[in-house]
Parts: structure tokens; sequence; C-alpha cells
């Protein structure tokens, strides 16, 4: 997606960002609803980030050696969330799910694994299988390089298809290790579960012997303060963590039970190390960030800014008569052309890819920075003000004018 090639031209290169707005190279100034692909819920350089970022440099970089700050941050995850009793830190989200992915083959002594068509779970070699978002967006359904082999491990059913979980657990009862799920997708455009579907993956799961793996890295403290599971109320065995948990530089997190996180080495057999885990720095921005998401009223403030830009979108479509569907939970919206509705990845792909680059430069052309693609969340942050959120819904009205009229 930084590329570009799902809308064409050359993408902007960024020079700094500050608050809600980006400013790249060539001096222009946009409204960014990209934040990082979702880890800058505060906005850019967040003051009381950069100031523990600060304080914490002077301290030094990394030490691969434990630090007191990396288990003030897995007691803080585990609190907030109740699946967690114990939690492992790395540095991204593609290796928290392959290590979550490798822990559940270790404790059920099985091998294959589930997972949904367009969700992605980063780029490991198991789990590039009908991903989503970049894969979706280069009509890439799979990667060269990965062998046939470790694609026959993972089978893929559709998202929100619970009798097609039932049929492939059947068939496979003894041989499914897990079944790995973003709970709300973010991966080909915000796709919310239908509201028997997260139940129901966790009454399946269990009852054939497999573990259930939320994949919270996007939705973990985006739309709540113990994500997804916490809105839905569904706890996973295991859970994978990223994006928020670092406050904008590279952390990731897995953890769960007790018993399933004891066969980690050093405890257990199953191995699984990274010299920069638990990096100092990417703990302190973690621990400034989600102290300041804690604060009273923050996830109310995100609903309130994310369900303004969705009504505004749908008022707009209305008015001019134009086919399609703003979906959303909390801060994280997709805007999806010609289709009414999309819950699951056949749905998405049906989408208008080409009003959507359309779309996406027009708004551009009037400073705001939309994810460029149109299968990946847009992200509102709590630096986005009204009058932010206005300019862009008044942008929109007016390029979609030009564009029904042209």
């Amino acid at each position: 997606m930084r590329a570009w090639k799902a809308v064409g031209q050359a993408p902007r290169f960024i020079a700094r960002g500050r608050g809600a707005r980006l400013f790249d190279v060539d001096g222009n100034s946009y409204l960014d609803f990209v934040g990082s692909w979702g880890p800058l819920i505060l906005g850019h350089a967040a003051p009381k980030i950069v100031a523990a970022l600060r304080r914490s440099l002077a301290d030094g970089t990394t030490f691969g050696a434990p630090t007191a700050g990396e288990v003030e941050l897995a007691e803080l995850v585990c609190r907030r969330f109740k699946s967690v009793e114990k939690l492992r830190l790395v540095s991204s989200g593609t290796e928290a799910a392959m290590s979550a992915v490798r822990l559940a083959r270790a404790f059920t002594k099985r091998n294959k694994i589930v997972k949904f068509d367009g969700c992605y779970h980063g780029h490991a070699d198991g789990l590039l299988v009908r991903a989503g978002s970049g894969p979706a967006t280069l009509a890439l359904p799979d990667s060269p390089g990965v062998p046939a082999s470790f694609g026959a491990e993972t089978i893929v059913a559709p998202f929100n298809n619970l009798a097609a979980v039932e049929a492939i657990l059947d068939k496979y009862a003894d041989s499914v290790a897990a079944v790995i799920v973003e709970p709300v997708c973010g991966n080909m455009g915000v796709i919310p579960p239908r509201p028997e579907f997260l139940p129901g993956l966790s009454e399946i799961s269990r009852r054939h012997g497999a573990l259930l793996i939320f994949d919270e890295v996007i939705t973990g403290f985006r739309l709540g303060p113990e994500g997804a599971q916490g809105l839905y109320h569904v706890s996973p065995d295991l859970t994978c963590l990223g994006k928020i948990l670092g406050g904008g530089l590279p952390l990731g997190a897995f953890g769960g039970r007790t018993e399933i996180m004891d066969l980690l080495a050093p405890e257990g057999p199953v191995y699984q190390a990274g010299t920069l885990s638990g990096n100092p720095l990417a703990v302190t921005a973690g621990l400034a960030t989600l102290k300041e998401l804690a604060r009273r009223g923050v996830y109310r403030r995100l609903e309130e800014k994310g369900r303004k830009l969705q009504e505004g979108f749908e008022g707009v479509l209305k008015q001019y008569q134009v086919g399609g569907v703003v979906q959303r939970r909390g801060s994280m919206l997709t805007l999806f052309f010609g289709v009414d509705r999309v819950e699951d990845a056949s749905d998405a792909r049906r989408c208008d890819r080409d009003r959507f680059a359309r779309f996406f430069h027009g708004m551009l052309s009037c400073g705001i920075y939309w994810p460029p693609s149109p299968f990946e969340a847009a992200f509102v942050s709590l630096a986005h003000t009204d009058g932010d959120l206005t300019k862009t819904l008044k942008a929109f009205e007016q390029w979609l004018r030009e564009d029904v009229g042209g």
C-alpha cells in the first residue's frame, strides 16, 4: 500500500507529523486518516509520548536484558485483557502471530491452522494464504517463495461463516491446532463480525480441541481497553497485539492462558527469541500511550468522532444517490463504493476500485490523506478535531459532486 499501486501515481514522501497532520517533503500538509496504519491513536508526536521517549533515550536504546518497563507493560496488558494471564513481548505483529501459531501447535500437538479469507496476520509463510490488504490490493492471493507444503497446513474459510468452520473442523477433527481470526477485520476493509460469529468460533474451537487465537494487532486498545474481545465478550485462548501497544514504535506481543504460555522457553521447550524484543524505547512509548488511553471518556470521544465521520459520508452518498456503504467499529472505518454490504472478502472484492482511486486522489487534492487502498481501514485519532472532520466531509461532498457530474 505504501507504493500506491491500488490508486496509481507515486506516493508522497513524508517529512514529519504533528497532531492530526502530515507534512510531505514538498511542504504540503494533509489531514491524516492513516495514522501509520493504526498505532497513532493519540496523533503524531503526541507531547507526552515525545517527552517520555526523550527521558528514556538518555538512558540508552537497547540492552538485550530484562527491564522493569517490560514487566510494567506486561502487567498492564494482563490487567486489561482478562484472557491474557502471561505475555511475551516481540517486535511486530507478524512475529506475534507467527509465535502464537507455533505455540498453539506445540500445545495441541497438531499441525493445521484455520484462517479466514482476507484476514492478514503478517507475512509469515504459513499465514500468507488468501491474505487481505496488500495481497488483495495487488491481486496476489499468495506469495512466491512460500513452499506448497507450508500452505497445505493452512485451511481457509470465509469470514462470518460458522457453518464453513464447523465443516472444516469436522473433516480435520484431530488435525487443527488453532483457528486464527481478526475479530473485527481491518485488512480487507473494516468488516465487523455477525453477532453469533465470535461466540460460535469459541464454542466450535473448544469442542474440537483447537485453540482460538484473536489477532488484535489492529483492534487491541483501538476498540476499547480490552480490544474486540472486551467489546464482544469473547475470551480467546491466545491474543496477538501490536500497533497501539508500541505507541508508534515497533512492538508486538502475544499472550494467553498460563498453561499454554508456560510452554515457551525458558520455562518450556517452545523456542522464541528476538534481539530487540521488549525494546525500552518501544516499551516507554507503549506505556505512555496506554496510560493516556486510560483517561475517562477517551473511548467515548473516539466513538463520537468515528460516528460523525460515518454518518457524514453516508449522508453525502445518499444525497448524490451513489452506491456504497460505510462500515465502522469505533474509530476505524472503511468506505466501500459500489456495494451495499460487506460481510466477507468476496463481498469486499466486488467494490468499485476505480471510483475508490478517484476518491483517493480527489481527497488528496483537498489535503485529506486517506489509506491508498480500498481494502484498508481509516483511523480517527484523538488529535482529530470536529473542524478536521467537518473539513473532511466537505471535501468528500465536493469530490463526489464533481465525480457524479463528470
